[in-house]
């Protein structure tokens, strides 16, 4: 062979080796000549996490996970305590929600699996913590579960300590009637906010009220320790007008006079002593009261069949004493007093919330002495909503 042969040969197979050693490059770096890495896929599957993590986390927040590109095989939320919260997963598998509401000062740690698409499985993983609270609140509402009150009735929330941000309270308080009835909240104090209707109720409505307040901040650390809900009745129509003028006290029930009654009321010539103009509501009623005004020289008195219709010491009741001046002088002390068997007769038909209209006193009534909520026009109610 010559020189110049043996030189091509040689050449040739160099030029062979090098294609070879390129293939073999090509094959480990991009496994199958796509010129990416020999490294896998990352899995298809997304976990969404609520709340994903921090610290200062409302315990009201909304507990859930989801999933994208997959379903998830299980989760569980666990507080420090090794404890399950409660929870569901959806049918299709694609959402976890919590069943429960998480608690004040707590961690809780998510765990579990999702399988994507892909059939690669992916971790629940991470951990949160939730607020502790300066102060947790305490609220009642009232009326309370399955009782029947008077066309005036109002709704109550009382809270054991003053709340700062009222109108973040306020957004989470909702009324539901099984009528339309308007009305509003007005805060009648730092502690208490009511609603009442525009007009008196409508007989036989249905009442529902929601007090979301757990996790409400109040404002100043403090927040709302649980929420509350009640069911109510709204009664029969009932209205007692009683005018110290005539000194009669007339029943309406379902807009008929079904009653009226020779009463005496407070002193006419003594302010302190007068039964002030405004509308009331039937507080309370107790078969017998124990009455008591050392200012006026008296302790100790019972009296039956009373209704109490102000913090201020007004009542209808009975009182035989005074029966000489029934239907025709105001001698009380600001009550108004009935028969005995009057002041029976209408202690009977009365319900908590019944309103009590009075006329015809040289004076109104303060709007500060519970419940005075009937003491104000509705303009003057709205403008107490923080709302």
């Amino acid at each position: 062979m010559s020189r110049v042969r043996q030189l091509w040969t040689a050449m040739a197979g160099a030029l062979v080796a090098v294609l070879l050693l390129s293939g073999c490059g090509t094959q480990s770096t991009g496994g199958g000549g796509t010129g990416g890495g020999a490294q896998a896929q990352a899995p298809v599957a997304k976990v969404h996490l609520e709340p994903g993590g921090g610290s200062d986390v409302n315990p009201a927040t909304p507990v859930k996970v989801s999933v994208e590109g997959g379903k998830l095989d299980d989760v569980a939320l666990t507080n420090g305590d090794g404890k399950e919260v409660d929870g569901d997963l959806s049918d299709d598998g694609l959402s976890w929600t919590s069943g429960e509401q998480l608690g004040y000062g707590k961690t809780y740690t998510w765990s579990g699996e999702a399988t994507g698409t892909d059939g690669k499985s992916v971790p629940v993983q991470g951990s949160f913590t939730t607020i502790s609270p300066a102060k947790q609140v305490r609220a009642t509402v009232n009326p309370t579960d399955h009782t029947e009150v008077g066309i005036a009735m109002p709704i109550s929330v009382k809270f054991d300590e003053a709340v700062t941000d009222k109108a973040a309270a306020e957004r989470q308080l909702k009324v539901r009637t099984s009528v339309p009835v308007e009305g509003a909240w007005a805060w009648l104090s730092d502690t208490q906010v009511d609603w009442r209707p525009k007009e008196y109720w409508p007989a036989g409505t249905d009442v529902e009220v929601d007090a979301d307040l757990y996790g409400v901040h109040y404002g100043d650390g403090a927040y709302g320790r649980s929420d509350l809900t009640t069911k109510f009745k709204i009664g029969r129509s009932q209205i007692v007008k009683a005018d110290a003028a005539t000194h009669q006290m007339v029943v309406e029930r379902d807009g008929k006079q079904v009653a009226s009654y020779a009463a005496s009321y407070g002193k006419d010539h003594d302010p302190e002593l007068n039964t002030p103009n405004g509308t009331y509501i039937v507080m309370q009623k107790d078969p017998v009261e124990i009455m008591d005004n050392p200012r006026y020289g008296y302790t100790d008195v019972k009296k039956k069949w009373a209704v109490r219709m102000s913090n201020h010491g007004e009542f209808i009741h009975e009182n035989e004493e005074n029966r000489a001046n029934l239907g025709k002088v105001n001698t009380s002390h600001g009550c108004i007093n009935l028969s005995e068997a009057d002041a029976k007769a209408y202690f009977d038909t009365a319900l908590i919330g019944d309103p009590i209209e009075v006329s015809g006193g040289v004076a109104a009534m303060e709007p500060r002495y519970d419940v005075f909520d009937w003491m104000l026009d509705w303009n003057q109610w709205t403008q107490k909503s923080a709302l």
